[in-house]
């Protein structure tokens, strides 16, 4: 395996001192190395992959000097857009280094989301012909690679990835500590009380561990899990929940949201609040940090919520950072206008055991539209007044 400490030195000879992106679990403990080791200035963690490939093209434009952008695979959809209308060879030809966790590699176990993105990962990049190489714990002479892929970078004015299996790093433990209050509830707890109150109502979950969780209180509570749980597409569980609001059966939709999702598109928060669905609750789970792939920070501490969702047409804003006033926030929903933001902050952390949806996302997603199917027929069906 390769030392976190070892390949950032690598990288450092080139002149390479410009990092950007967002976490991934494959490239955590390189990333923790750069949160301990750059000065704020030097390391930024972004609110999605574009902006870390525009932010890169903005140092070198200031100084010269390449960047390395880093994301998960799967973040190379948000990325495409600058990489190949702004970073490229024919247009303003910036050179940057991008390093790509391979998530999803073929003949690899890997969670359903990832399996197709793994399977048609260099084929992308074959096909935005951006050059890479790829990364592995057997790679003895990675000094030289990197060392060629920054050559050819500026030399080719394009970017080079670098795409890193899984298991490259050696484990490394951040020096950091955290410097957030504690808080009396766990995402898990919050999502249970959630649950008792508003578990008929039809929920919308964010990638990660808040859909895993939300998926094993179903079980835990004897139901049918019949819930959307989004387990890829980060970002993007709003404007899914902001959909079936607009077309589906009256009832309450609720969007699940989290910190580090909702922050990578905020855009779809103006959206929903233009459009102000009569039926739509956005209950933001806020721990501060991307736990799923690391704990590394979000900007969700440095955000005024409150004055962000009246600005944008949100009808009500609330906080809760206890049981008992996340308890009377719930009770109080259903008499409010819509939509409603709550924002919810939590301790970070997890179970150890925490589990993985049983069912695959197509079983999912046909559940949660039985649900939907059956709520419109019971609507359609009661007596007019």
């Amino acid at each position: 395996m390769i030392k976190a400490s070892d390949f950032y030195l690598a990288l450092q000879r080139l002149g390479l001192n410009f990092f950007a992106g967002v976490p991934d679990s494959l490239l955590k403990d390189f990333c923790a190395y750069l949160s301990d080791n750059c000065a704020p200035q030097d390391h930024v963690i972004c609110a999605n992959e574009g902006n870390a490939i525009a932010m890169a093209a903005g140092v070198y434009l200031a100084t010269g000097k390449p960047g390395l952008v880093y994301m998960q695979n799967s973040g190379l959809g948000n990325a495409s857009n600058p990489l190949l209308s702004l970073a490229d060879k024919e247009v303003y030809a910036i050179p940057m280094l991008l390093m790509i966790g391979w998530r999803g590699e073929p003949g690899r176990k890997d969670e359903p989301q990832h399996v197709k993105q793994g399977r048609v990962q260099t084929a992308l990049l074959d096909a935005m012909e951006i050059p890479y190489i790829v990364l592995d714990a057997n790679v003895q002479d990675y000094a030289s690679v990197l060392t060629n892929a920054y050559q050819l970078t500026i030399e080719t004015g394009n970017p080079v990835a670098l795409v890193v299996r899984k298991g490259t790093f050696e484990a490394y433990k951040s020096r950091q500590k955290s410097s957030c209050p504690t808080f009396e509830m766990t995402r898990e707890a919050a999502l249970e009380l959630i649950l008792q109150k508003c578990g008929d109502y039809h929920i919308v979950s964010t990638t990660g561990k808040t859909s895993r969780e939300l998926y094993e209180l179903r079980i835990k509570r004897g139901e049918q899990p019949c819930d959307f749980l989004t387990v890829g597409s980060m970002g993007h569980s709003s404007s899914i929940a902001a959909g079936i609001a607009l077309k589906g059966p009256d009832k309450l939709v609720i969007c699940i949201d989290g910190d580090g999702a909702m922050l990578m598109h905020l855009g779809a928060m103006v959206v929903i609040g233009k459009l102000a669905p009569r039926n739509f609750i956005h209950i933001l789970i806020n721990n501060y940090c991307h736990e799923s792939v690391g704990g590394q920070a979000t900007a969700g501490d440095s955000i005024d919520f409150a004055n962000l969702a009246q600005a944008i047409g949100y009808k009500h804003f609330l906080q809760a950072k206890s049981k008992a006033e996340l308890t009377t926030a719930l009770d109080g929903l259903s008499a409010m206008k819509c939509p409603i933001l709550l924002e919810v902050i939590v301790q970070p952390g997890s179970r150890a055991d925490l589990g993985r949806p049983q069912s695959s996302p197509a079983e999912n997603c046909r559940a949660f539209m039985a649900k939907l199917d059956g709520d419109r027929r019971c609507s359609t069906n009661q007596p007019q007044h």
